[in-house]
Formats: C-alpha cells, structure tokens, sequence
C-alpha cells in the first residue's frame, strides 16, 4: 500500500511538471494589452496556422481595438499562437525547449493540434509592434512568427 500511495504521488507530481514550469513565467500583467471582453464587439481576424508560418503574418489594429482572432490549424503537426514582445516569447521559448509538451491556458495564448480551431479575444490598449509566435521546439526559429502594429 505504501508503495501504491508514492508510486501515485510521484506520478502526479511528474504530470503537472510542465504546468508547473508554464506558470513559473507568470502573467500578472499583458505587455500587448489585456484580455477582451466578450460583451462588447470585436473585429474578427482569421490566422491559419502552417508548418511554419501565419497568414496572414502582418496585422494592423487601433489603440483601444478589441479583436477575436480565430485561430485555426491547417497544418500537420501542434501549433501555438502566443501573443507577447518578442523579448518575452524568446525568453518562453527558452522554456518550451525544456518542456516542449508545455500547454498553454492563457488568455494570450493558445497550442492546437492539426485541424482544430481556437479563439482568442483581444483589447489593443497599448500602442507598439507586438508578435505572435509559435514556441513549440524550432517553429519560431524556421520562421513561424507574426506581428501585430498597434497604432
């Protein structure tokens, strides 16, 4: 029995590592705006998801703009979309080579598999040059990388 009580506690240990580690990073605060609000209407962009690029991979928005952007995978392998500088997506990149099966439950990020479709609603509330990336091991190096201007 004391066996059966470590064996299930280090197995549940192993299986939430990654979320573990994902949350490490923290999102206390959104550097490309903040969650939107499903209330109030929002323009609608569709970005497919490929190996290894976005399309379409430039988008230009409004200050105070809230998007739904519709993400669908179109390509054979697990994609992300996640919306950050590109100074903190390199540094998760970091991360995700560690834990490349890393999930991500975040308002500004979402990981599907091969013909599935997310949403993410968005407010633009702060004006820059913002990126969406895929920072499953070596996507974004082969050239999977959008950008968002917000003017």
């Amino acid at each position: 029995m004391k066996t059966t009580i470590k064996l299930g506690l280090a197995l549940a240990a192993l299986s939430t590592a990654p979320a573990l580690a994902h949350d490490q990073h923290g999102h206390g605060t959104f550097s490309a705006g903040e969650p939107g609000d499903p209330k109030k209407p929002a323009r609608t962009i569709e970005i497919l998801l490929n190996e290894m690029d976005y399309a379409p991979a430039r988008i230009e928005v409004k200050r105070g703009e809230q998007i739904r952007f519709v993400l669908r995978n179109v390509g054979k392998e697990d994609h992300e979309f996640l919306l950050a500088t590109t100074k903190e997506n390199l540094a998760h990149a970091v991360e995700m080579k560690k834990h490349p099966h890393m999930e991500h439950d975040d308002p500004n990020g979402v990981r599907l598999a091969p013909s599935k479709t997310a949403e993410i609603l968005w407010k633009f509330s702060k004006a820059g040059t913002f990126e969406f990336s895929c920072l499953i091991p070596d996507h974004r190096d082969y050239g999977m990388v959008g950008h968002v201007t917000v003017k």
